[in-house]
């Protein structure tokens, strides 16, 4: 099981970003983090109860390591404060709402990590919010689909995340479709091996894919996306405003792998982030790319110590039976 940390350790941190008269008086590691820990720090004496730690040490990585993969591809792994502090200040910028930033430290001289203080969002997520308050989730559902508008409409003729762009490097491949073609391959093989169903399916999957990428037209722009924006990856603010949360694989792509996810991850509710004039070519291929991807993914996560195990398998064990139904449709 990995070592994480305790109140002591995040103390010198704490008081930096709230002042020295801040005391730390408990530590909750939040559930849902696989890249990184975090911890709600509850405090006395500062202008804050409290606030969110990020700390990007290797033994809160639950991932198991990639191997050779180039940094810059816009499927590898993002996570750190570099990849953090870009999509934070890009989406600041268009006024698309994230917690504000109290401190970041990258020295590791009083913390063995890279690490960020943010603002506690005390609104619980909009995840929650859907089940407890469905009025109140509603507005900040409309909210959340003006965020993704403004952000959608961003466009890019190069694609990649927004820290690989901003320093000037090219992202891997040729183009959206074929990086997401070429990884739906990989992730199809990954998940043969480990689930029997679709290993007995295989050689179908492999062809439906073929098929489907033959029928993707080439683009030129792209749209900036969250890239893995679940209702829990949404918080709520006091006033009832969406707050987006694990904004490190912030990117130009095509805006239809956005869509697939919302589709998966907000079900019923998607009709309020659907937009017109997605392409469906698109679509089509992202969706049983992303299906398979949700089996690879999550069975891979278990090859490590990663704590929820059951979630994990339920996951994968939920999109293989999807993916095989797209084989039919």
């Amino acid at each position: 099981m990995g070592r994480f940390t305790d109140s002591e350790a995040l103390s010198e941190i704490v008081h930096e970003a709230l002042g020295a008269e801040a005391r730390v008086v408990g530590v909750d590691r939040l559930r849902g983090g696989s890249k990184k820990g975090v911890y709600r720090v509850h405090t006395s004496g500062s202008r804050a109860a409290s606030v969110i730690v990020y700390s990007w040490a290797e033994a809160e990585n639950f991932w198991p390591a990639a191997i050779a993969i180039d940094p810059a591809h816009p499927f590898a792994p993002a996570s750190g404060l570099v990849p953090f502090l870009a999509a934070q200040r890009r989406l600041d910028g268009l006024g698309v709402r994230v917690p504000g930033v109290l401190l970041t430290d990258d020295s590791r001289r009083g913390y063995p990590a890279d690490v960020a203080v943010v603002e506690d969002v005390a609104g619980g997520t909009l995840e929650a919010l859907l089940k407890t308050d469905p009025a109140r989730a509603s507005h900040a559902l409309s909210e959340l689909a003006a965020m993704l508008d403004v952000m959608h409409q961003q466009h890019s003729q190069h694609y990649g995340r927004v820290d690989v762009l901003e320093r000037g490097d090219k992202a891997s491949g040729d183009s959206c479709e074929q990086l997401v073609f070429e990884r739906a391959i990989e992730d199809l093989a990954e998940a043969a091996e480990r689930d029997p169903s679709i290993g007995s399916a295989a050689a179908s999957l492999h062809d439906r894919l073929q098929e489907l990428a033959t029928r993707v037209a080439p683009r030129t722009q792209h749209g900036l996306i969250h890239g893995e924006l679940g209702p829990d990856h949404v918080l709520v603010d006091a006033a009832g405003h969406p707050v987006l949360i694990d904004i490190e694989g912030l990117m130009f792509f095509d805006v239809e792998w956005e869509h697939v996810f919302l589709q998966l991850r907000f079900g019923d509710q998607y009709s309020a982030l659907s937009r017109p004039g997605l392409d469906p070519a698109r679509l089509d291929l992202y969706m049983l790319a992303m299906r398979l991807s949700l089996v690879a993914g999550p069975l891979r996560l278990l090859d490590g110590d990663f704590p929820h195990r059951t979630v994990m398998q339920e996951i994968a064990g939920h999109n293989a039976k999807e993916a095989l139904a797209l084989l039919v449709s």
